[in-house]
């Protein structure tokens, strides 16, 4: 079964773009709506086309909408989009093709003329630059949010997904760094409908964070090898430019030559605390979907007032 998760605040507009056409292409998915809050009509928009409503009594971040959404899912596919409509409904069929091709995740891969201004061109084009030098391999769109992906799978890492923006580079990076199989789909995305939720600023902040926390949590030596190298490199061409004019070794080469060494067990320490986040990513996920089809959804939206599901029924991370 399919499960197709919009996560949604203030997307009323949006929805009665994007929701007939789902229903045209895979009438038979389990649709869901996460209302983050909204404050506009979104949830009633997304009742009228007959999709199950996750409610948020507040915004809590479009990651904690995509995680209360993985947790109601009923499928053994999840499809994420967006409910602004950036993400063509045809494209989950190219989605669904790709993954049933042996692969894990497939990600809807945005083209440079589809980017959302130069800016966020620019900074997704080094996102990319960066995330595939970490792993490895091609990284198309580190930060599209469009993407098909196993339900097990997915679920095994919503501890790691934090609530904002992100959550697209953390997954992505999570299913490379667990070794599961990730390919990409070229797509062109509309115009998005209404105003977007990103601020520059604000998250251009948050973003440069993640530079950070890619590194150190995916792939630490990559960050602190070059950094001891550059302090051991430093403390040599010190050591030497001392030596030759004074004849001694000073206290600062010392010191440059004892940060390279610390810097780089850091390194070595942060690469296995690393690896224990991946430690059960070889184990046989859990036969869970077919149970919570059959019973612990369908009996709280049945004694839901409303028929909706609030994020607080929803059961906690495994």
């Amino acid at each position: 079964m399919l499960s197709i998760i919009l996560p949604a605040k203030n997307e009323a507009d949006g929805l009665r773009s994007v929701l007939p056409g789902i229903l045209a292409h895979h009438p038979d998915a389990d649709l869901i709506v996460v209302d983050d809050g909204s404050t506009d009509d979104t949830a009633k928009v997304a009742e009228g086309f007959g999709a199950r409503v996750i409610m948020h009594p507040r915004s809590l971040g479009n990651g904690a909408a995509v995680k209360s959404g993985a947790r109601a899912a009923w499928g053994d596919i999840i499809v994420f989009m967006d409910s602004d409509g950036q993400h063509k409904p045809e494209d989950i069929s190219r989605l669904l093709a790709e993954l049933n091709s042996g692969n894990d995740m497939v990600v809807g891969a945005r083209s440079l003329a589809s980017q959302a201004g130069a800016h966020r061109a620019v900074a997704n084009t080094f996102y990319n630059w960066l995330a595939s030098w970490m792993v490895g391999q091609n990284v198309s769109d580190l930060t599209s949010g469009f993407r098909a992906v196993k339900t097990a799978l997915f679920r095994k890492y919503l501890y790691l997904l934090p609530n904002g923006f992100s959550y697209p580079t953390t997954i992505t990076m999570s299913f490379f760094r667990a070794g599961y199989l990730v390919s990409y789909v070229p797509i062109e995305a509309p115009p998005r409908i209404g105003t977007s939720h990103i601020q520059l600023f604000r998250d251009g902040a948050r973003f440069f964070l993640i530079i950070f926390k890619m590194s150190t949590l995916f792939a630490p030596l990559k960050l602190f090898l070059p950094i001891s190298f550059a302090f051991f490199a430093t403390a040599c061409s010190y050591y030497l430019y001392t030596y030759l004019s004074a004849g001694r070794f000073t206290n600062m080469s010392a010191l440059l030559f004892i940060t390279a060494i610390l810097v780089f067990l850091m390194g070595l320490i942060s690469e296995q605390i690393s690896a224990l986040n991946y430690k059960d990513s070889d184990t046989q996920p859990e036969a869970e979907t077919a149970s919570k089809r059959g019973g612990v959804w369908e009996s709280k939206q049945a004694n839901s007032m409303d028929g909706n599901l609030r994020a607080s029924d929803l059961p906690a991370d495994h």
